[in-house]
């Protein structure tokens, strides 16, 4: 693909010759026979034309070779029209499939066009020779192009990408995939020059000058910027030669993966680069495959070095290195001697330094040395040695390490035990891979260094980058056999950017379909492929694969086998993922990509994973006194704390690794080291897989951020040949590329699109009479055209500019097209020769008059020339006068020309005047009709108006009343503003009584100051007092006794209350213990669960196993029975047979033994079970008991508490038990696992016993299995219901395992926990009625449910009634239902057949069963044994055909319909025209009818809302009454309340009054406390009911509601399915009826016209005339009616949307009515809090008065103190007073609350009542509406009698088509497609008479010629008549002349013969001869004259005088 040197046109391989693709021929032959393509193994496809069909097959006929073949309808693709051959970009292909892309892209690379694009892509096909399409006149050609306007190139998709960054300022990318060799590194390296070429700063920037730099640094910058782009193109050798390297496939093949960064300043011009690289595959540099090289640089330094350097880095020659495996395979065309001076010559260039180079290629060299290091094994021990150390000597010196040192390292390296470090001697397995592992880490380091060094050159921080373009040069996705790490690595990123593609692809289509203004849901199909993507990196909940791995590389006894199996488990449902299909398989597990389904092998993942290291060596390497070296690997040591490579290690198999080597890096460089705990990310152990994901992140992060450009490379043939396409090859390339992933979703869009030009200029000619003459918009000229064309409207969508058209729909119109232009050819042909026929007859016709005219003058002539009177009259005449007369007449006959010329001329003009008169009539008939139409419309108006009036009447009634109502509702406004003011005018009141209230208060307090000072009065009675004080000390011990009393029996009723505290505490224990003991128990049998699955897993392959045993022994039968054949034969074989035979009876019996094995331990499990079953009850009956004494004790004192205690140990011991139990069963479950780890063990090896004895049997034996693995696999598909049933059983089973491994510990204890049972059988019981009422509770869902499904039913019983109205449209459709049943009967049958055969194999089964045990009986039975073997093995065979005949009829079945659903679209756009005309007409027709069944559903519809709506707000009138009582209730509480204030303000009285009875007052307060507390608790609780319950109402009819929602999209979904389905069998009826049309035509063309027939054919054309003018009127009278009928609609559509919008208005009422319930409740709650803030502050007030009174009883200490104690007590009681007036000021508030809240529920009550009489309103509405259009009927009834009688002629015809139109609804598409077949026959018979007539024409025009020549064959046979006769006259001259002549002859022959005897005698005596070859000349003459002579006398004569002549000439 490099550029070439040769004059050779490059637009050869550029552009497309337009000549050949328009190629007329072409067309024609592509139109005429067909074309379509079908598989073939060797062209992948084939050109192939259709022939014949019969059902599901096709008879083709190749259009290479003319064979027929049979095809399978689902194998044939459709071939494009020849415009679409070459075409630039296949999206726009009209016929998208596999097939045309191959022959698109095939054509293409044939004619030497490498580049197509498809899409977004661009597909790129290597050459493998040298094109001249890189050079720099190419690269301008392109330049400043757009992609449209050039042919394919990476050039233009380069520079697409550069003005996109330019014009966007957005970042670009281009990604370059594929597989190894075909083109990616080439087509980078384009991609790069041409930017270097465009974007070079040199260039244009020589004159400029930065204003701020003098001119020296403006000459330095010059220089620099020049070498930039030099150095960006000399990146590539330099990264070619250290990281490619030859393949089989490729002799430069890319072993990584880069992403090139160019980056751009804000003028375009390139300021530097960055690289990243992926994935190097450093393996290569140690090992290589067969006939392939390691990377190229150690290939070109050993050949290209120097001596000097040579010497320098100890290099040797290729075959003294291990590690080039293959030696030296050089490459054709290269030399690598030039190829490393070269890379040094990029290196200098690069600016590299000559140490640097130096101490790359010691490295280089040494990694070579690593190879040549030996290692040997010592004789007494498994350790490594190494007996000679040259080649550790030279990479010693080379890396600059100490040999002594570096051998210890490999040999014995230290390892830290503990805190010690011990050192550990390796094996020889040991040190060859450390050895190989510090090579691959060296290089890579090497060549991370190398692309960080260029990175470093091509950086310029200068100028700062405003944008860049990024090259992403990646392996496309590879599907090997088998695939590894790799693979999987490689095919993740593919997945990645593929979902990248298909997300960029359908964003831009979306962009264009918004710039069009089309309609489209996006679909992002990105996501389908997320589910693959999350199946590789989830990282967890599952994890994904790379988790897996990473997960087990922490274990150090983790393998592969252990990775796959863990994969499997977690991984094994994901639709993604799949199993090994058999046990045979190599692979590990399969994952299905995008490209298909790839088998990966899991060996030596965990090492590629971790890439060990040994650190010894690394320390080593890092302490180097190179200092590059210790810069290399500078990072691996000091940062990080390493533990040592052989911790662990055991063998080479299993390496216990702790850290990744060299990869550090593409994360960080220099990341520090972390601490114990472990992070992902920056830490320690970084997998390979880990750091992958994390760059491969980072590159879709930064390709997300820019806009891509998608390059395809692909690999047209592995041999390398130019010219060569395998088609196979390009077709799995294009599937794993995305091509057609990309193909398959541009289908999904409108890939099709042309220009509103463009489509009329090519299309217009389908519809000639659509676009009206002068000027038309192009928009709505192609949306007249597409009316015209009648397309479907979901084919097509037209936007600003475009016209966008789904797949498959050009092709179409193609052909359309092409129809269309042979008819005019052959019309316009048959014209022309029309016209020239009858030109040539008109002139035959004067040439033969002409010539009856002079041959009537010349027999007149002849008769009259010898007539002496003629001469008299011939001489005479002259003379005469008479002469004159005839100039006269002459004149005379001009004079009448003119005159009949004027004549002709008034005449045509008459015709003329006749014909506007015509015209000028049939003008006056058609206004005439116009205006009796314009007066029935006139009518139909007026009746319209008349409607409206009645309607408007209505409407302004139903305005009135909604007037009426908005008064009322007005008034009822007003009412509530004065009910409103009202309660603000209380609210004063009450304001002003509070304020009269403080100023009693106020009052109260100064009569307080009074009182003191009465106080002071009063202590002059303090001896008085003294009296009353000892009363009050007695009173106050009495009060104290009552306290202790009171106190005791609280500290009592608290003890209670904690006891029971506890006891429900320890319930609630016991509870959450039960709970707790339920999830353990359902943790263990999921656990259980799995095993068994794992078990079940097991034992499938254990009866896989078993089958193949079976399989084997029937061999070994087999083999006994010839060995017994050989026995008679020859006895020595006799005692070999014999033992073997007794092997294998030993093999059958130990089978046997163990299956009978099994059956015991089956048995033995469900004597467990049923042992089990009866503990359990046991258990329920103690639990029952336990629960009864739970109960009891509720109520006992500690010492039950301690027995609970003691049982709740015993319970924690039970606990204990069944923990114990858990473990003995899960050790069972491994006993278990091993005994079949062990049979299968024993089984493998009797495989491996069998299998040697079955060598000369394998192949048989192979097809055999084969054949079972198709049985097996169609057997476990049909019986996946037996196997649920075995799942049942085997989870039975494992629970009867379970209930044994308990029983036998349950039954130890049972004696103990016999008391405990019956206790926690109660508690069982409360738990079952428990989960009886969540029974009930699911029984009543089931009904509802069961409700729900019955009105499903209902409306699919609507629904179905429907589709039997559609069902009846056509019977051709009930015959394809019929078709199809018949198939499914046929499917049924193979079912059922198979089925039989399914039995037949199991009794087959059974028999080989029974002959086992024949076997074991009877040994000497054996060989009658083997003969019913070999019976049953041949009825297994028969069984095999049956089944794989019946498989193959089922995988053409399945075809069947894959292609059906497939060709769906492309046979819409077939039979679109005869839907359409159909579907139009039926629709027109129906709409009434529906319309009408719809208003009966909406009515019923409504009828059942509003009974609903009548059920709902009658509920919610009883919660209203509900709530109005609730409401009472607490106004009542509330009264309730006001007498306890009332009393307890008479009690503070008396309390004053007398302190007597201060105690008696306190224990009253408490009581009515108490009770007031529980009056508001039971408000509360009412109030939450009611809120409960108004709740679950709003959530009831808010399902119903959805439901209904619900119920309407499904029926609607149910009805566009039926339509979908009537439309598909219309379209195959359609398909059929062009079928019969294309069959008609050709019976019709292989007819022979006669002559006889004309007349009949006149005949029916007249009468098809007529029935084209009576359809054409039945038509026009149709339509009449259809308009009348749609205006009816119209008017009943706009009554409906008024009752809609009625309704909707009721529903918002409803809805705001429900809102001002909520708000009230809202309210109520607010009273209920402020409520209990009133009760919060009273029980606060009763707290200090009960504090007051315990100050008064302790008043007794002192006058002085009673005194305080009574001033305090005063001011506390008017305090108290205070407070209670405040109470009542909030109680009178609350009130007032309470009020307002009744007078809201009552106006809602009255708003309810409202919308009920709302709803009767607008049911009556509604009503009225039926009554209307009853009305409405009747009247057009009426009208169309009064029309009757007013027309009576013309509506009789009308009303009887009406009728018949309401009668025959079904028959109508009948009748219409019959009326649209006559049309078309009657068509073909006008063009087939048209053709008749143009035939006979010729014919008459044919025997006109026939006559004429006829009569000039006559004349011609009368000439030569006469010259017949004048010739008979020279004959017999002739003839007298000749018989002189003979006479002379005979005279002259007689010398002659005188003259030759006389020579032959000189001949003999030797004289002259002259005379005699003059004689011999003459002879030949007269020889040759003679044979040329023919017929004419006079020729004879004229040859024998030239005859005489040269005799006589002879004789002289």
């Amino acid at each position: 693909m490099s550029q070439r040197s040769g004059q050779e046109d490059p637009e050869r391989y550029l552009f497309v010759d337009r000549a050949v693709v328009y190629n007329p021929t072409a067309q024609a032959d592509w139109t005429a026979k067909r074309l379509v393509w079908i598989p073939s193994e060797r062209h992948g496809f084939e050109a192939a034309s259709v022939r014949e069909e019969r059902g599901d097959e096709v008879v083709v006929e190749l259009a290479e070779n003319g064979k027929k073949a049979v095809v399978n309808k689902d194998d044939i693709q459709k071939m494009n029209p020849p415009k679409f051959s070459k075409v630039e970009d296949m999206a726009e292909l009209t016929c998208l499939n596999e097939a045309s892309v191959l022959h698109n892209l095939k054509d293409r690379y044939y004619s030497g066009l490498i580049y197509t694009y498809s899409g977004l892509f661009c597909v790129v096909i290597n050459p493998y020779k040298n094109l001249p399409i890189y050079s720099e006149n190419i690269i301008e050609m392109y330049r400043g192009k757009k992609r449209h306007e050039m042919p394919p190139h990476i050039y233009a998709i380069s520079e697409s990408a550069y003005r996109c960054m330019l014009q966007d300022r957005e970042d670009q990318s281009i990604l370059c995939t594929g597989e190894s060799g075909a083109g990616k590194t080439e087509n980078t390296k384009k991609v790069i020059q041409y930017l270097a070429h465009v974007a070079s700063s040199h260039k244009g920037r020589k004159d400029h000058v930065p204003p701020e730099s003098p001119k020296p640094a403006k000459l330095q910058a010059q220089n620099a910027v020049g070498e930039l782009e030099r150095q960006l193109l000399q990146a590539n050798p330099i990264l070619e030669s250290f990281g490619n390297a030859k393949t089989v496939k490729n002799d430069n093949s890319s072993r990584f993966g880069k992403f090139i960064r160019i980056n751009f300043d804000v003028t375009g011009y390139i300021v530097g680069a960055n690289i990243e690289t992926y994935l190097l595959e450093k393996s290569r540099a140690i090992r290589q495959a067969k006939d392939e090289r390691t990377f190229h640089i150690f290939y070109q330094l050993v050949a290209g070095a120097g001596e000097h350097l040579k010497s320098d880095l100890l290099l040797e020659g290729f075959n003294n290195y291990r590690f080039l495996s293959n030696g030296n395979i050089p490459i054709p065309g290269q030399q690598d001697k030039d190829n490393f001076h070269e890379t040094m010559e990029a290196m200098h260039i690069m600016s590299f330094a000559h140490e640097e180079i130096l101490a790359m290629l010691k490295v280089v060299s040494s990694v070579l040395q690593f190879g040549n290091i030996v290692f040997k094994k010592e004789r007494n021990s498994d350790q490594a040695s190494m007996p000679d150390n040259t080649a550790a000597q030279k990479l010693c010196h080379l890396l600059g390490m100490n040999v002594m040192e570096f051998t210890r390292a490999i040999l014995s390296p230290r390892i830290k035990v503990g805190r010690d470090y011990v050192q550990k001697a390796q094996t020889k397995e040991q040190a060859d891979f450390a050895v190989e592992a510090l090579a691959k880490a060296t290089y890579e380091r090497l060549f991370r260094w190398l692309v960080h060094r260029i990175n470093k050159a091509l950086d310029r921080t200068k100028r700062q980058g405003a944008s860049f373009i990024g090259i992403l040069d990646i392996a496309g996705f590879e599907i090997f056999q088998l695939n590894s790490f790799e693979q999987l690595c490689i095919n993740y990123t593919n997945e990645k950017l593929q979902q990248l593609f298909n997300h960029t692809m359908f964003v831009l289509e979306q962009e264009e379909y918004q710039r069009e203004g089309i309609e489209w849901s996006f679909i992002d199909f990105g996501l389908d492929l997320q589910p693959c993507i999350d199946l590789i990196e989830r990282p967890a909940n599952p994890p994904g694969v790379l988790a897996l791995l990473d997960e087990e590389c922490w274990f150090p006894k983790a393998t592969d086998k252990t990775f796959v199996d863990k994969l499997i488990q977690e991984q094994g449902t994901h639709t993604k993922f799949q199993r090994p299909r058999q046990l045979k398989d190599k692979a590990d597990f399969c994952i299905i990509h995008y490209a298909g389904r790839v088998d990966y092998k899991a060996d030596e993942w965990l090492m590629k994973n971790m890439d060990p290291l040994n650190d010894n060596v690394a320390t080593l390497l890092h302490q180097s006194t190179d200092k590059f070296v210790a810069e290399l690997w500078k990072d691996e040591i000091q940062t990080i704390q390493r533990a040592s490579f052989y911790d662990n290690i055991t063998s080479l198999d299993e390496p216990a690794v702790d850290r990744i080597v060299g990869l550090d890096q593409v994360a960080g460089m220099n990341e520090t080291a972390f601490g114990a705990t472990y992070k992902t990310k920056k830490g320690m152990f970084r997998t390979v897989g880990q750091l992958y994901k994390e760059s491969l992140t980072k590159l879709m992060a930064t390709l997300r951020n820019t806009n891509p450009n998608f390059v395809r490379c692909i690999i047209p043939n592995h041999e390398k040949r130019a010219g060569k396409l395998e088609p196979h090859l390009v077709l799995d390339q294009l599937r794993c590329n995305g091509v057609l992933e990309g193909i398959r979703i541009c289908r999904q869009g409108f890939p099709n699109r042309i220009v509103f030009q463009e489509f009329r200029q090519r299309y217009e000619i389908l519809t000639p009479n659509a676009i009206p003459k002068g000027f038309m918009d192009g928009k709505q000229a192609c949306e007249r055209m597409i009316q015209a064309l009648e397309l479907d409207p979901n084919l097509f969508r037209i936007g600003q500019s475009k016209i966008f058209f789904r797949a498959g729909v050009l092709a179409h119109l193609e052909e359309e097209r092409d129809l269309k232009i042979t008819d005019i050819i052959i019309y316009f042909q048959s014209v022309c020769r029309g016209y020239l026929a009858r030109k040539a007859f008109a002139k035959k016709q004067q040439q033969l008059s002409a010539l009856k005219v002079l041959q009537r003058n010349c027999a007149a002539y002849l008769k009259l020339r010898h007539w002496q009177w003629w001469r008299l009259f011939t001489k005479v005449k002259p003379l005469l006068q008479v002469t004159r007369q005839e100039e006269e007449l002459q004149a005379k006959d001009e004079e009448l020309i003119k005159v009949k010329e004027r004549q002709l001329k008034v005449e045509n003009e008459l015709v003329d005047m006749e014909r506007k008169h015509q015209q000028l009539l049939e003008e006056k008939n058609i206004l005439a009709e116009q205006l009796h139409a314009e007066t029935e419309l006139f009518a139909e108006a007026e009746e319209m108006r008349v409607r409206l009036l009645s309607r408007k009447q209505e409407l302004e009634e139903i305005l009135h009343d909604l007037e009426s109502r908005v008064e009322e509702e007005e008034e009822r406004n007003q009412s509530l503003q004065n009910e409103k003011k009202k309660m603000q005018s209380h609210i004063q009141d009450l304001e002003e009584q509070l304020d009269e209230e403080e100023a009693a208060r106020q009052k109260l307090q100064l009569d307080k100051v009074t009182a003191e000072a009465k106080i002071k009065k009063m202590e002059e009675d303090i001896l008085l007092l003294e009296d009353q004080n000892s009363k009050f000390l007695k009173e106050k011990k009495l009060l104290e006794d009552r306290i202790n009393e009171m106190t005791s029996q609280l500290a009592e009723e608290e003890e209670k209350a904690k006891n029971l505290g506890k006891v429900k505490n320890k319930q609630e224990v016991m509870m959450v213990d039960l709970e707790e003991r339920l999830k353990k128990e359902e943790k263990t049998r999921q656990e259980l669960e799995k095993a068994k699955r794992k078990l079940e897993a097991e034992t499938t392959d254990l009866q896989d196993q078993i089958v193949e045993l079976q399989a084997q022994i029937e061999e070994l039968k087999a083999q006994l029975a010839k060995k017994e054949e050989e026995l008679q034969a020859a006895l020595v074989r006799s005692d070999e047979e014999a033992l073997q035979k007794n092997n294998a009876l030993k093999q059958v019996r130990e089978l046997q033994a163990q299956l009978a094995e099994l059956q015991e331990d089956l048995e033995s499990e469900k004597m467990c079970r049923n042992k089990a079953e009866k503990l359990k009850r046991d258990l329920s009956e103690e639990l029952e008991a336990l629960k009864t004494e739970l109960e009891d004790t509720l109520d006992t004192t500690a010492a039950q508490q301690e027995l609970r205690t003691k049982r709740e140990q015993e319970v924690a011991e039970l606990k204990k038990a069944i923990d114990e139990e858990s473990k003995n069963h899960e050790a069972q479950i491994q006993d278990m696992r091993q005994r079949h780890a062990t049979v299968l063990e024993e089984l493998s090896e009797q495989l491996e016993q069998a299998k040697r004895f079955k060598a000369n049997l394998e192949k048989s034996k192979q097809s055999l299995e084969n054949d079972n693995r198709e049985l097996t696999c169609e057997v476990n598909g049909l019986q996946l219901a037996r196997t649920d049933s075995e799942h049942k059983r085997k989870k039975l089973e494992a629970q009867l395992q379970e209930f044994m491994s308990r029983a036998t510990e349950v039954e130890r204890v049972k004696g103990e926990l016999a008391e405990r049972s019956n206790k926690l059988q109660t508690e069982l019981d409360n738990v079952s009625a428990l989960l009886e009422e969540a029974e009930k509770k699911s029984v009543k869902l089931a009904k509802e449910v069961d409700n729900l499904n019955s009105k499903l039913q209902d409306s699919e019983d609507l629904r179905q009634e429907e589709t039997r109205q559609k069902l009846n449209l056509s019977g051709q459709i009930r015959q394809l239902e019929v078709d199809k049943n018949t198939l499914l009967e046929q499917q049924e049958e193979d079912e059922e057949a198979r089925r039989n055969l399914e039995k037949q194999l199991q009794s087959v089964q059974a028999q080989l069963f029974e002959t086992k045990k024949k076997l074991d009986e009877d040994v000497g039975a054996m060989e009658g044994m083997e003969e019913v073997k070999k019976k049953l093995q041949k009825d297994l065979e028969l069984a095999h055909q049956h089944l794989e005949e019946k498989t193959i009829s089922l995988d053409k079945m399945e075809k069947t319909k894959n292609r059906l659903q497939q060709e769906l679209d492309d046979q819409v756009v077939d039979l679109d025209h005869q839907r359409q005309i159909v579907s139009n007409l039926e629709k027109k027709q129906k709409k009434f009818d529906q319309m009408l069944a719809e208003e009966k559903t909406i009515s019923a519809r409504y009828a059942e809302e509003r009974d609903r709506a009548e059920a709902e707000a009658r509920e919610k009138e009883t919660k209203a009454l509900s709530m109005a009582r609730a409401l009472e209730e607490a106004l009542e509480a509330k009264e309730e309340l006001e007498r306890f204030n009332k009393q307890l303000r008479a009690e503070m009285e008396d309390l004053i009054s007398s302190k007597d009875d201060v105690g008696k007052n306190v224990h009253d307060l408490e009581k009515s406390k108490r009770t007031l507390e529980q009056q508001v608790e039971e408000m509360r609780t009412q109030l939450e009911e009611l809120e409960d319950e108004l709740q679950a109402t709003e959530d009831a009819k808010l399902r119903l509601e959805v439901n209904m929602q619900a119920m309407k999209a499904q029926f609607d979904r149910d009805a566009q399915a039926k339509d979908e389905q009537g439309e598909e069998k219309k379209r195959a009826l359609v398909k059929q009826v062009r079928e019969m049309e294309t069959e008609l035509e050709d019976e019709r063309k292989q007819r022979t016209l006669a002559v006889a027939a004309k007349k009949k054919l006149e005949m029916d054309l007249n009468e098809l005339e007529g029935q084209i003018e009576a359809a054409n009127k039945g038509r026009e009278e149709a339509l009449k009616q259809l308009k009348k009928l749609q205006a009816q609609m119209k008017d009943y559509q706009r009554e409906l949307e008024e009752a809609r919008a009625s309704r909707d208005e009721i529903f918002t009422q409803s809805k705001e009515n429900e809102k001002k319930l909520k708000s009230l409740e809202a309210e109520i709650l607010q009273l209920q809090e402020d409520q209990a803030a009133a009760e919060r502050a009273r029980r606060h007030a009763e707290q200090e008065r009960d504090e007051l009174a315990d100050e008064i009883s302790n008043s007794a200490s002192g006058k002085s103190s009673l005194l305080e104690e009574k001033r305090r007590l005063e001011a506390r009681i008017a305090q108290l007073e205070e407070e209670l007036e405040e109470e009542q000021g909030n109680m009178e508030m609350l009130n007032d609350r309470f009020r307002k809240s009744t007078m809201q529920v009552e106006t809602l009550n009255t708003e309810l009542a409202a919308e009920r009489n709302t709803a009767q309103k607008s049911e009556n509405a509604r009503q009225q509406m039926e009554r209307q259009n009853k009305e409405l009927k009747a009247k057009l009834a009426e009208l169309e009698g009064a029309v009757k009688s007013k027309f009576k002629a013309t509506i009789t015809a009308l009303e009887t088509k009406i009728l018949q139109m309401e009668e025959q609804l079904e028959q109508e598409t009948k009748e219409k497609a019959a009326a649209n077949k006559t049309v078309r026959r009657t068509e073909k018979k006008l063009k087939e008479v048209m053709m008749q007539v143009d035939d006979e024409r010729r014919h008459a025009d044919q025997y006109k010629e026939q006559m004429e020549k006829a009569n000039s064959r006559l004349k011609q046979l009368k000439r030569q008549l006469e010259e017949a006769e004048e010739e008979a006259t020279r004959a017999n001259a002739s003839r007298r002349k000749l018989q002189r002549e003979l006479d002379d002859s005979s005279e002259a022959n007689e010398g002659l013969t005188r003259e030759i005897t006389s020579l032959k005698n000189r001949l003999r005596r030797g004289g002259p001869v002259s005379s005699f070859s003059s004689s011999r000349s003459g002879r030949r003459n007269l020889n040759l004259d003679g044979a040329s002579v023919d017929m004419s006398d006079d020729d004879a004569d004229s040859r024998s005088g030239d005859f005489n002549e040269t005799q006589t000439s002879n004789a002289e």
